[in-house]
């Protein structure tokens, strides 16, 4: 089993950041400890290393210089010094993880001769795999497959293990043939072509802003500040030709003493006719009037970034066009852009088989949010989100698309979702948008409705009305097979998501009861916590309903389950009426379920500590073993699983809810992008076995 891999590129701009974050990713999925290393950095603040940091949180991030120290070094022509140095790093980086993920040099400040040089001799002395990264950018099949040979052959004549080819940013249409070219290439590694995409190019407004030094005139917030520029536009003509030539995202530069231009810009924010521009850059060391700015913050519904500078319109636009777009922590779209280019165009199993990879036997966060989004894709399913207006919702959906996750309907009014998803830069048509007020479907899903309920003697007027609540209408649309599953509570209570599933989906044969449970991603493993969210004082029957359900639930998403049955003391020690029904509960499930591991009455302490429970219960073989906790009541549930979110840092992600013939769930009102994505994919995975 390899223990380390070396990402080579052979030329600069090939993006790295890319197949260093796909790499890391996929790496994450199987390695509990891991850790990113990069020879040598441009600088201290180096962006790629931040993001790494970010994005995963557990894994150890170092470098051994910087391009600085490494001129010096050479400049002395202390050439060994600085393989000794990267190597020493290197090795107390092993002793700490379990794989390393090597990140070679930029070309950055040295020759590219001597850097290519430096990357195959240190892959070579460092014992890892080399991945060969090409920049396909504007270049022809041929071009391609020679730089591949070129490469291939000085990392063999240095000794080096090659593990794959990726040749990035190709052209969409060039695919085929570099792909096919590829292949003349001789070699038993695989190789994979990862096409370019405008988005990764495409600085923030933040970006520009910091580069130009521009001073704020009506300042961005964090929202815009993240916002990709999609194109950059010189306004000189009349405000009526200027219109005609924007479009969204776009910034515009315009010199400060134009003000028809600017209050235009303003009132283009404003309409849905025209385009939502990012922002501003007035030129010249201009301002506009005091009476025109004046009115431009009192529109806060259309709040324009607007900056100044002092250089004039030509050198301004000259000093635009020359800023980099970095992809940093903060770059959510980015991120899940090049994430969903790597997943597609690289087959993480072939890789991994390539480098020869063992999954860990232990589950940690990272891991189960990878496998999470793994098996929805592979699930391909099609969610309905009833939120189609909330921000959240929106986030989720645009990093669902971009991973290539699920396939997604929003519900909302067209005019307001349509275009907030045209800001995000996702093709028309990537997500279905329907206005139950106006939809076609209404009619049929109110007859099905209607008939669904007919024992409550509901009219059809009164079955047209109700489909006009969005999840109402979602729920219906689930019923009915036109999507595989929903996910809604980010604005609506839970009794609103959870009563229309209850009233038509009902729940499957065999369980009396529909239940939840939370998944409790701590540091070093998975938790399973049910009911914390439905049902406030289950019987004994309905405990063990639940227990039954969460251990399902718990082997559908890899989870082991040995299940907790809890109460106020353990085995036989206590008596009471909440402690008799746990133990009834205990044995109605045994009963239910043999096969399984099931104990209680038991304390939380006792099921989760190896050495509690060897004192407390030692005959059991769940106590200091547990994976599944089963709460006597909603009471106890809900503080227990928020308490440790709040105080052991745990991520929970839920309620995830069980029992229905079909997939609904219900998401927490103060729930933040990564719970609805999480909750979206246990949803698809849920469809798929339902």
């Amino acid at each position: 089993m390899a223990t380390s891999l070396y990402i080579a590129s052979l030329e600069p701009r090939a993006g790295k950041s890319v197949v260093a974050l796909g790499l890391m990713e996929l790496l994450s999925a199987r390695i509990e400890r891991l850790a990113y290393f990069r020879p040598v950095v441009p600088d201290l603040s180096d962006v790629r290393s931040e993001l790494i940091r970010a994005r995963f949180p557990g894994a150890e991030v170092a470098h051994a210089y910087t391009v600085e120290e490494v001129e010096v070094l050479l400049a002395d022509g202390r050439n060994e010094d600085v393989y000794r140095g990267v190597l020493e790093r290197f090795r107390s980086l092993t002793r700490a993880a379990d794989f390393v993920l090597c990140d070679g040099t930029d070309y950055t400040g040295v020759s590219a001769t001597y850097e290519f040089s430096f990357n195959a001799e240190l892959a070579n002395h460092l014992g890892a795999p080399v991945v060969i990264l090409i920049n396909g950018h504007g270049r022809e099949a041929e071009d391609v497959v020679e730089s591949a040979k070129v490469a291939r052959e000085s990392l063999m004549r240095e000794g080096c293990t090659l593990a794959a080819t990726i040749v990035n940013r190709v052209e969409a249409g060039d695919i085929d043939a570099i792909s096919a070219a590829l292949g003349t290439v001789r070699g038993h590694e695989p190789e994979f072509t990862i096409p370019e995409t405008s988005l990764l190019g495409m600085p923030t407004f933040a970006e520009v802003v910091e580069a130009l030094d521009a001073i704020p005139v009506i300042p961005s917030g964090e929202a815009e500040q993240n916002r990709e520029i999609t194109a950059y536009k010189i306004a000189a003509m009349s405000l009526p030709n200027f219109l005609d030539h924007v479009g969204d995202g776009y910034l515009v530069m315009v010199p400060g003493d134009r003000s028809d231009l600017i209050v235009g810009a303003v009132a283009s924010r404003m309409s849905n006719t025209y385009a939502n521009l990012a922002g501003l850059i007035l030129t010249g060391g201009l301002e506009p009037a005091h009476e025109v700015l004046h009115l431009i913050e009192g529109i806060e519904e259309a709040r324009l970034p607007i900056y100044a500078v002092d250089t004039d319109t030509f050198q301004t636009a000259q000093d635009v066009a020359a800023v980099t777009a970095v992809m940093r922590p903060s770059s959510e779209r980015k991120i899940s852009a090049a994430l969903g280019l790597f997943e597609r165009h690289v087959d993480a199993e072939l890789l991994a088989k390539q480098i020869d990879i063992t999954r860990s036997d232990r589950v940690t966060p990272l891991m189960f949010e990878y496998d999470l989004i793994e098996r929805a894709r592979a699930a391909d399913k099609h969610i309905v989100l009833p939120e189609g207006t909330d921000d959240r919702i929106l986030d989720a959906a645009e990093i669902l698309i971009r991973r290539d996750v699920v396939k997604l309907t929003l519900l909302g009014e067209v005019d307001r979702v349509a275009p907030r998803i045209a800001e995000r830069g996702l093709p028309p048509g990537s997500v279905k948008i329907i206005d139950p007020a106006t939809s076609s479907l209404r009619d049929p899903l109110a007859h099905r409705y209607q008939e669904l309920r007919s024992h409550r003697g509901i009219a059809l007027e009164n079955a047209l009305d109700v489909m006009l609540d969005v999840n109402q209408f979602g729920t219906m649309m689930v019923e009915t097979g036109l999507v595989d599953g929903m996910v809604s509570g980010a604005a609506h209570t839970t009794q609103a998501t959870v009563r229309p599933a209850l009233q038509v989906i009902k729940t499957r044969p065999g369980v009396s009861i529909v239940s939840s449970v939370f998944l409790m991603l701590l540091a070093d493993r998975v938790l399973v916590y049910g009911d914390c969210a439905v049902n406030p004082n289950p019987n004994a029957e309905q405990l063990a309903d639940i227990a039954i359900s969460s251990a399902e639930t718990a082997e559908r998403f890899g989870i082991d389950p040995v299940v907790a049955m809890l109460s106020y003391s353990t085995g036989e020690s206590g008596t009471g009426e909440d402690v008799q029904r746990v133990r009834e509960a205990t044995g109605l499930a045994r009963e239910r379920r043999p096969d399984l591991r099931i104990d209680g009455p038991i304390q939380y302490d006792a099921a989760i500590d190896a050495s509690v429970g060897s004192k407390k219960l030692p005959e059991s073989s769940v106590a200091g073993q547990a994976t599944v906790f089963i709460f006597p009541d909603l009471n106890t549930g809900n503080n227990t699983y928020k308490a440790v979110q709040r105080s052991a840092g745990a991520i929970a992600v839920g309620p995830v809810l069980q029992g229905l013939n079909k997939p609904v769930n219900d998401l927490s009102r103060g729930c933040e992008v990564a719970d609805i994505v999480n909750t979206v994919a246990i949803t698809a995975i849920q469809a798929e076995e339902s």
